[in-house]
């Protein structure tokens, strides 16, 4: 199929279409509400289901990336993956897009997780007859992965797309500054660490995304972390390396080689270590962090493994195929 970023302008995501417009062309119903977390903060939701009345495929848990929103890009991929039949849905992580918070600010990923599992797991059991995905850009992956550890047996596949398994060393401030975080984090936590490069500029390979990811009106003032956010994210693929040999869940990892903010390799060695039966590794040549911000014909080749990945896990959990074990690597 062809992803709608090909209908967006460097204005607006939905093109020259009011976003009723869009959804209506394409034979989306969307909802929005607001969720209230265990710390009483409002945390913004939404979804996206086929308005045809035929049974859901499956349904698909979809996290965005650091500075951004589930309003952005990603909402594109969301109707994309709607339209295959699937019933998808879609959180602001707090501090981001429509979500309560201070703006980009994450000291601690553990209530970010908490809010991620609180929403999907009210959208699972209204929706328990279906096969359960997880799909995560960029920090969004490694939450996603952590979130399959946590529930170990309550999804039926995880899809990595550019995900922080690892910072890329072109990304990282020198060493010398970097070994001053922990200082900056405990003393300055919400300063903004102007050590790493503007995240959009080295995430969108085509200019036209970078600038309406820029325009849209959530858009932070500054996509560089706080110290103690920095922090955290180190420390969060940390944990994901170190825990890898324990995820069991079907596994998809996209991820574009010449990626200079999540490390490829890291990806690579997530994928080695999973114990997942079923496992597939696309390392797409000369792509970068962001797939849906490369040229067409890049997007339509990463996301159509992407899509056809799903249709196919969907397919067979609700014919209850036998789980013989799938091991795939193009690199």
């Amino acid at each position: 199929m062809v992803h709608p970023i090909h209908q967006a302008n460097p204005n607006s995501l939905f093109g020259d279409l009011t976003r009723e417009e869009f959804y209506k062309e394409h034979g989306i119903l969307h909802h929005e509400n607001y969720m209230l977390n265990k710390k009483n903060r409002n945390i913004f939701t939404q979804s996206w289901r086929p308005d045809s009345p035929s049974r859901f495929k499956g349904l698909v848990a979809m996290i965005h990336g650091y500075s951004t929103e589930s309003s952005s890009l990603i909402q594109l991929t969301a109707v994309a993956i709607a339209k295959l039949g699937f019933f998808v849905c879609a959180l602001d992580l707090q501090g981001h897009g429509y979500s309560e918070g201070t703006r980009g600010h994450i000291p601690n990923i553990n209530p970010i997780m908490d809010d991620c599992i609180q929403f999907f797991d009210s959208v699972r059991l209204a929706h328990s007859d279906l096969p359960a995905f997880i799909y995560g850009e960029s920090l969004g992956g490694a939450i996603a992965l952590l979130i399959c550890l946590s529930q170990t047996t309550e999804w039926s596949g995880l899809v990595l797309s550019g995900a922080m398994c690892g910072v890329s060393d072109k990304f990282l401030p020198a060493k010398p500054l970097l070994r001053l975080l922990p200082l900056a984090a405990f003393f300055l936590p919400t300063w903004r660490a102007v050590l790493v490069r503007p995240l959009a500029d080295q995430s969108f390979k085509e200019k036209w995304k970078r600038e309406l990811l820029v325009k849209s009106p959530n858009s932070p003032t500054s996509s560089k972390p706080t110290s103690a956010t920095a922090l955290e994210l180190l420390r969060v693929c940390e944990e994901v390396k170190r825990r890898s040999p324990e995820l069991e869940t079907p596994l998809l990892i996209v991820h574009g080689e010449d990626d200079i903010v999540c490390d490829a390799n890291s990806a690579r060695r997530v994928f080695e270590m999973a114990r997942s039966k079923d496992k597939t590794l696309e390392i797409l040549p000369g792509m970068w962090h962001q797939l849906v911000g490369e040229k067409e014909e890049g997007v339509e080749l990463a996301f159509k493994i992407i899509f056809d990945w799903i249709l196919d896990r969907a397919a067979k959990a609700c014919t209850s195929t036998n789980g013989n074990n799938v091991m795939s690597i193009k690199d």
